[in-house]
């Protein structure tokens, strides 16, 4: 079962407390913890991270972080009359020049924007309004693409920036990714499939 806190807290509030394992969101003032990820999660999100970025990292296209932290600063563009929004796709997926970085040249580790491509994938516990909300805030915050993955209905809603979503399940039927990544192809069957050993 996904926890709640009943007690609103600012941005700043939430930023100030330890990570927690699985990681915590701040949604309109709330705390919300996500749910431990399962098998089905688990495979599909370490095949995407993997073959988005064999395809991706090379060329220095893009980058696919896996359960990435992306805070939406009070005074962003956010929505939130608490102040902002923090929360951590599933994978966020940056364009090579977005990807920020720290005073030694290094990967930073905050991001205070939104990924270029954003994906999250369905657990069994989790609430599919949730998880559709943060995707449509990723996407009106900047995001060119998202992806939600229902491992359970082997069914992708595709969601292109001001366009109305798409819901994928026939096998053959490839899967729409935003221009960053033209290199990557994938199958509604191929992404499945990595779920049979």
């Amino acid at each position: 079962m996904v926890k709640s806190l009943t007690k609103t807290f600012t941005l700043e509030e939430f930023l100030k407390l330890p990570e927690t394992k699985p990681s915590s969101e701040y949604i309109n003032g709330q705390i919300i913890q996500k749910p431990m990820p399962q098998g089905k999660h688990s495979i599909l999100q370490g095949e995407l991270v993997s073959n988005i970025n064999s395809v991706t990292k090379p060329q220095k296209i893009a980058l696919a972080f896996p359960e990435l932290r992306c805070t939406y600063p009070a005074g962003s563009r956010s929505s939130s009359v608490y102040g902002g929004r923090s929360i951590v796709p599933d994978i966020a997926v940056f364009a090579w020049e977005q990807i920020l970085l720290d005073e030694r040249g290094e990967v930073a580790n905050v991001f205070k924007t939104s990924p270029d491509w954003t994906i999250e994938i369905l657990s069994p516990d989790q609430s599919q309004t949730k998880v559709t909300g943060n995707i449509l805030h990723c996407l009106k915050h900047g995001s060119r693409f998202g992806w939600l993955i229902d491992p359970d209905e082997h069914s992708v809603l595709v969601y292109p920036p001001k366009q109305q979503p798409e819901l994928l399940q026939e096998e053959q039927e490839i899967l729409p990714v935003p221009d960053l990544v033209n290199g990557f192809q994938l199958t509604v069957g191929q992404l499945f499939g990595w779920l049979k050993l």
